[in-house]
């Protein structure tokens, strides 16, 4: 890998197909910032185990860099910052694996993705993520982590696994279970769709700039001041941000989530997951949005939907660290079950959209099932062996 200085700018990567591109731009007072882009626009930046890999040892670099006052974390295309985790990658190790669980390939991409996650929230510089676009999975797992989140008029939000046999992981059993009421929950179970400004008021998102900015931002970002300390950095960058944020917000779509506050509270009422889905097949309303919500949350994977609901009863005391140990059990669990190759096959692979969960409806699933599947997948020792046991 080389460094390559033009015009005051230092890009490190010798081809256009490296899997993140990263890029430093000096500053007026000779500082650097950090400028790392996730470079899959095809298939709008989906995770890869290489990207996963590219991500933490660049950050980790950059933190260890004196002359980087600030990282700026975005995705190449047009389409969005990060669609999730390639999950058809995965699904074929799911697919070609027949050993005993867990599978390695399946452990070592969830494994080194919600490290990578915990690192983000605990990075010690000031750390931006572009959210625009699809920010969705394992992209609003890096974005939930940063110090500062930026969305725009063309950001959609979401956490849609319901819908391919999976659940919402890279930490969301955390920061869902951290929203007001049962929101969290209705998100996960439907999969709705959150744009700018529904961000805002989840506290998904710090500030929404007009996609336009971009550019604009990161040259207003080089004439500053830079202080010595991340506290001083972050204090700077906020106030960069909010110069650019009055005119962008006065553009944003209405909130869903705030217009619907009501609808979402009736919808989630009930001391079981039965009595919820109940209410979501009574819903006759003509609202669009809760429409497609509710449809998602029936059509998912029962199996998923009763995962979602026992992981945020699990959840409750939980800190990150300890969510993300449990995520990374279930998720490989979910690897050696069922619906999570099988979603993925009819959403992504041949797209029928006609899923054959197992079990089949939410009366099938059993608890013992559920149970199953927050048992660790490797042997137990006497050492309380945990690949993420270090977080």
């Amino acid at each position: 890998m080389t460094l390559i200085y033009e015009s005051g700018l230092a890009r490190t990567g010798d081809a256009a197909s490296d899997v993140v591109l990263w890029e430093e731009r000096a500053t007026q007072g000779g500082m650097a910032l950090g400028i790392a882009t996730l470079n899959a626009a095809k298939t709008i930046n989906a995770l890869s185990l290489d990207m996963i890999r590219s991500l933490d040892a660049g950050l980790r670099r950059w933190a260890g860099d004196p002359r980087v006052a600030c990282v700026i974390l975005t995705g190449a295309g047009e389409k969005g910052f990060c669609a999730g985790g390639d999950v058809r990658q995965v699904r074929e190790s799911i697919l070609a694996y027949r050993g005993p669980a867990p599978n390695p390939q399946a452990q070592a991409f969830f494994s080194e993705e919600y490290r990578l996650d915990y690192y983000l929230h605990t990075y010690p510089k000031p750390l931006l993520v572009w959210g625009d676009g699809v920010v969705m999975g394992g992209g609003l797992g890096l974005m939930a982590g940063a110090s500062h989140r930026v969305v725009t008029e063309r950001s959609r939000i979401a956490m849609p696994e319901v819908s391919i046999g999976f659940y919402p992981d890279v930490g969301a059993s955390w920061f869902l279970r951290r929203m007001p009421a049962r929101l969290g929950l209705f998100l996960g179970l439907t999969g709705a769709v959150l744009n700018a400004r529904d961000a805002l008021a989840t506290g998904l998102a710090d500030h929404a700039l007009h996609a336009a900015d971009r550019e604009r931002l990161l040259e207003r970002l080089t004439h500053l001041a830079w202080g010595t300390t991340a506290a001083e950095n972050r204090v700077a960058l906020s106030r960069a941000l909010r110069s650019f944020a009055g005119p962008a917000v006065d553009h944003l779509p209405s909130s869903n989530v705030l217009s619907h506050a009501d609808a979402i509270q009736r919808l989630t009422q009930g001391d079981t997951l039965a009595e919820i889905h109940g209410q979501m097949a009574d819903y006759h309303g003509t609202d669009p949005w809760l429409q497609r919500a509710v449809r998602t949350a029936l059509g998912g994977s029962p199996t998923s939907a009763s995962l979602i609901w026992e992981i945020r009863r699990r959840a409750k005391h939980l800190s990150l660290a300890g969510a993300l140990r449990m995520e990374l059990i279930v998720s490989l669990q979910c690897c050696g079950h069922p619906d999570f190759a099988e979603g993925v096959r009819a959403l992504l692979v041949d797209k029928d959209n006609s899923p054959h969960w197992t079990p089949a409806t939410l009366d099938e699933v059993s608890a013992p099932w559920i149970a199953g599947h927050f048992v660790a997948p490797w042997p137990a020792g006497p050492d309380g062996f945990h690949p993420l046991r270090d977080l």
